[in-house]
This record gives C-alpha cells, sequence and structure tokens, in this order.
C-alpha cells in the first residue's frame, strides 16, 4: 500500500465504485435529510491505485506553514457530482488542529447547500495513515476554555459530517485513530485498506470520544 493516500490505493476499486453508485441513488437515499442513512463496513482486499479522474479544487491551509491542510476536490466527467476532501497534514500525521477542523467545518457548510454534489469522500493525501486523532502537541498549549472550544467545534464537525444530505464515504488507509476514526465513523460507508489500524485509543483511560456524536 505504498500509493499516497486512502483514495490512491482504493479508487480503483471500492471507493470510486462505490462513491459512483451512490452518487447516482444518493439524492433519493438522503437528499432531503430524511432518507435512511447508511452505516454499513465494506472491506476491499488488494486494490489496486489509480489516480485517473481526479479533478482539481480548492485547497486550505496555514500561510505560516504553506501547507494545503485540507484539499477539495470536484471530481469531472463520468464522476461528476463526487467531492473528495484530501487531508494533508503530512507533519502531523493528519492531526486535527484548530486550523482543519475550521477548514472541514467551512467545506461542510458549502458542501450542504451545493445541490450539484452528491457524493462526499473523505480520504488522506499522507501515505499509511488517515488520521491520528487530535494534535495534542497543539493541545498541551491551550487552556482550558480553548479546549472546551475546541472540543465542542470538534463535535459539531463529526455532527455537520453526519448530517450532509447526500452519502458520505471514508477512504481508510493506515492508521485511523481517536478523533480520526469518529471522522471516519461520521461518514455513512467506511472502505478500509488491508494494512488500516482503527481504534479509539482514549478509552483505554476511561475517557469517553471527545467528538462523539450527539445525534
Amino acid at each position: 500500500m505504498a500509493a499516497a493516500g486512502g483514495l490512491g490505493v482504493l479508487q480503483g476499486c471500492g471507493v470510486r465504485l462505490a462513491a459512483a453508485y451512490f452518487a447516482r441513488v444518493g439524492q433519493g437515499m438522503a437528499a432531503d435529510g430524511s432518507g435512511p442513512r447508511m452505516g454499513s463496513v465494506l472491506w476491499r482486499h488488494g486494490c489496486t491505485s489509480s489516480s485517473a479522474g481526479l479533478g482539481l479544487g480548492r485547497s486550505y491551509g496555514t500561510e505560516a506553514k504553506g501547507e494545503e491542510e485540507l484539499r477539495v476536490r470536484y471530481l469531472e466527467e463520468e464522476n461528476k457530482g463526487i467531492v473528495v476532501l484530501g487531508i494533508n497534514r503530512s507533519s502531523a500525521k493528519n492531526a486535527l488542529n484548530k486550523n482543519l477542523i475550521k477548514m472541514l467545518s467551512k467545506a461542510m457548510d458549502t458542501l450542504k447547500s451545493d445541490k450539484k454534489v452528491r457524493t462526499v469522500i473523505v480520504r488522506s493525501e499522507v501515505p499509511g495513515v488517515f488520521c491520528a486523532g487530535a494534535d495534542l502537541k497543539e493541545r498541551t498549549q491551550m487552556n482550558l476554555k480553548e479546549v472546551s472550544s475546541f472540543v465542542s467545534k470538534s463535535r459539531a464537525l463529526m455532527n455537520e459530517m453526519a448530517n450532509l444530505p447526500v452519502p458520505t464515504i471514508a477512504a481508510i488507509d493506515g492508521i485511523a485513530l481517536g478523533g480520526g476514526l469518529e471522522l471516519a465513523l461520521a461518514c455513512d460507508i467506511r472502505i478500509a485498506a488491508s494494512s488500516a489500524k482503527m481504534g479509539l485509543v482514549e478509552t483505554k483511560l476511561a475517557i469517553i470520544p471527545g467528538a462523539e456524536l450527539s445525534l
């Protein structure tokens, strides 16, 4: 699994096929927010890499690092209507920091009102990792008020993801821990590489997952 990110590994089979299928049926399934939400977990092994068909879209990032922490791609041609959210914090294993939460929330606001969007895929742009959870290095620099605000915004993001009026798919390549797994669980479908490792590690300390959905 040496390709760059979950969709890069899985797009050639499970993710792309699932996205194309739900792009066709998704609006009838949940376009009005009242249809059934899908909770299936699909496992795919031995899939080939493919970057064909990816259209370029918006990118968000911090000016200080010059890194595009979130890449938003609107696919074209036969994949039109599919939007790919690519998490890209290679220096922190895609850990969720304040800026990334803000950018993901901004993307949710745009997507939920875009009638042309039919399916959303959440993936990693970093090989071998989906999301390592909250950025604990940043967390140590926060005071109690900032921590509370961060947790509230994280929880709001997960609910926004879960309540998108179109099918959502998490393409998991590598580790998905803590908040990273919660992000995947907020999607309707999770498709994982055989190398994926997932866990809510905070539960070992008897801590409830911070961004737990409040549906």
